[in-house]
């Protein structure tokens, strides 16, 4: 196992307290460095992580910890992939070299793994909110803490953050939020906020001021009420003027204090212990570099330096494997390309995404037809809307979003898009276990919770020609509401541009011939299905495979074939067991009077953590090998099987 050096001040850091305790504020640029060096070392050589936004947030992760009291006083990491420096100053440094490795610590801040993880926070925006309604439920309880909510990479363009906001204007909570602004979020940040921050960061004449006005602000709880309202009325009226409009942040009521330099360690710490003495909603805007202090990841291109693999942390030279022979595309990049070939062809075409272009390749379609597809930000639920509103005027937006964050968006699918019927096309990334980045980001549910939906089709390729095919057929006249999942990952395919052809909504494929039992399939995990057949034809088993393609209709023809012929049936799916296609199979021999033994292999109920997808899908029992043993089980006619489940 390789060896990660902490410097001579970072490695006497076990737990904040020893930060607080053992240097002085002069020292702290030298643990920020050191903390900078750690994180670069031990990511460069296990890669899978991502990088440049927790290199950007160093200097404030030490000035955080140094000047407040954790985990007593409650620090929110949002979005959680800022929180590296925080895990490492937090009892987590020998393991950090576990990072996003199955057993390992995950990659985000998790409440089971850390008391000084106060909140989970996989997915982006929801810091204010958590942060609120602990100072919420610490003034009731009259328990004097602090709360700081750092927020950035993107992330108050949400609207849960704007949620948060609101309210917490109108409390008298301690509260702070830090605004980390670095105009990223994965790809750049786009929409009026942040131009509106651009105009307060570039203001030469506010930044002019800005020093003398936070100063008087920084001092005033040390003169009574009287001139703290002086004080609040000198800050509003000069912000007011140089900004030409009222500061944002303070008609909500909020004290605003900004924009400041975010790599200043000293600067920040002053600036911080003073803020503890202000009462009320307060927000501190600090100005950061993502990757900061890492030059290759300064100078290059921010979006690879995200997350960018395995790298030469000496040359910044990132690790790429060349294959020795053509390689299946990833299930993203057929629909990067296969959106922009449609578009095309049909001008009605839209593509819309919530801050995930290159995430889930819509940036071809950006390079290609900029005019035509639009990255909303990070708000999923305006993303829905709005292809909701487009739909209304004779377009077809394919919203996509991923898996994991659809959820967020739920109501306005069924609200806005499926009880108009409008023809939005739902292009769902990341379906199915995702790997390292967990529970939080595994698109476990929507087979589930979309196949509930009246009007809505709920369909998953297995392979990238199917891929295609669907898409195609989604955006033909009068489709109605349409979903598509696919995986995080790679195909089958190396030659994958197939013509396209309509794919009847509703019907499934038969994939195999067989005599003694009958795999049903939804998506690529049917994939691993063709393995552990050939495996189950080795040991004289004869199994038919047939890929349903859609869970919503349901193909209720190829059903009848299926249990008019077989008494052993096992439903595979990448997805929640519980609702998923093998509960629509169950529904449907219960409504027709059919008896046989199903077994159903999917995602358990209960959450599933980081590691590999190969991983994983083991630990689930639904890999080959965990479809083998339960075709030979249930041929051998024991009724359970792992976490599946029989009707």
């Amino acid at each position: 196992m390789t060896e990660y050096t902490a410097g001579d001040l970072l490695r006497q850091i076990e737990i904040p307290q020893d930060l607080r305790e053992k240097f002085e504020i002069d020292q702290l640029p030298q643990v920020a460095d050191e903390l900078r060096q750690y994180i670069i070392d031990v990511i460069s050589k296990i890669g899978n992580s991502h990088f440049g936004a927790s290199l950007g947030v160093v200097e404030l992760t030490v000035a955080l910890h140094y000047v407040f009291n954790t985990p007593v006083d409650q620090l929110i990491w949002d979005v959680g992939h800022q929180a590296y420096g925080h895990k490492i100053l937090t009892g987590r440094r020998d393991r950090f070299h576990t990072n996003r490795i199955k057993g390992g610590i995950s990659g985000f801040p998790k409440r089971s793994e850390s008391e000084y993880d106060t909140f989970g926070v996989g997915h982006s925006s929801t810091s204010i909110s958590g942060a609120l309604g602990m100072a919420l439920a610490n003034e009731y309880k009259k328990d004097d803490r602090q709360h700081i909510a750092v927020i950035g990479d993107g992330s108050m363009t949400a609207g849960l953050a704007f949620e948060g906001l609101n309210h917490a204007g109108i409390t008298n909570t301690n509260l702070l939020v830090v605004l980390n602004d670095n105009c990223m979020s994965i790809d750049p940040n786009v929409g009026a906020l942040r131009e509106y921050l651009t105009d307060i960061t570039t203001s030469h004449t506010y930044n002019k001021v800005k020093d003398d006005v936070w100063t008087l602000l920084g001092k005033i709880s040390k003169f009574g009420p009287n001139a703290q309202a002086i004080a609040s009325k000198i800050s509003n009226a000069l912000k007011g003027t140089l900004l030409k409009d009222s500061n944002y942040f303070e008609s909500l009521k909020f004290r605003y204090f900004g924009p400041i330099d975010g790599h200043d360690t000293i600067g920040l710490v002053n600036i911080m212990e003073d803020l503890k003495d202000i009462p009320g909603p307060k927000i501190l805007h600090v100005i950061t570099k993502k990757g900061k202090g890492y030059q290759p990841a300064e100078d290059g291109n921010a979006t690879q330096w995200h997350a960018p693999g395995v790298f030469n942390k000496d040359t910044g030279e990132i690790v790429k494997v060349v294959p020795s022979s053509p390689q299946a595309p990833k299930f993203q990049e057929v629909f990067g390309h296969t959106i922009v070939e449609l578009a095309e062809k049909n001008d009605k075409i839209m593509g819309i995404t919530p801050a995930m272009p290159s995430g889930s390749s819509l940036n071809i379609m950006m390079k290609a037809m900029p005019n035509r597809a639009i990255d909303v930000g990070i708000a999923e639920q305006h993303a829905v809307t709005v292809s909701a509103g487009m739909a209304t005027q004779g377009l077809i937006p394919f919203c996509n979003i991923y898996s994991s964050f659809m959820q967020r968006a739920y109501d306005q699918v069924i609200h806005d898009v499926a009880l108009q019927n409008l023809n939005v096309v739902f292009c769902l990334d990341r379906g199915g276990l995702v790997g390292a980045d967990g529970a939080t980001h595994h698109g476990a549910y929507d087979l589930s919770y979309m196949r509930s939906i009246p009007n809505l089709v709920v369909s998953s390729p297995m392979n990238e020609s199917e891929l295609r095919n669907l898409m195609y057929t989604a955006q033909l006249p009068d489709q109605g509401p349409f979903s598509i999942r696919y995986p995080r990952g790679k195909g089958v395919m190396p030659k994958w541009k197939t013509p396209f052809k309509e794919i009847k909504i509703g019907t499934g494929r038969k994939v195999k011939s067989g005599d003694d039992i009958a795999f049903l399939t939804i998506g690529p995990i049917g994939n691993y299905t063709t393995k552990a057949i050939a495996t189950l034809e080795e040991k004289g088993i004869s199994a038919a495979h047939f890929d349903m393609r859609f869970v919503k209709p349901i193909d209720e023809m190829l059903l009848h074939e299926v249990f008019s012929k077989f008494d052993k049936v096992i439903t595979v799916e990448d997805g929640a067991i519980m609702g998923g296609m093998g509960s629509a199979v169950l529904e449907f021999m219960a409504d027709h009077g059919y008896t046989a033994k199903v077994v159903r292999l999917g995602i358990p109920d209960k959450f599933i953590h980081h590691g590999t997808q190969d991983e994983l899908y083991a630990e689930c029992n639904f890999d080959a090998p965990a479809m083998v043993a339960a075709a030979e089980k249930l041929m051998n006619g024991i009724a359970k099987q792992g976490n599946a489940s029989v009707g």
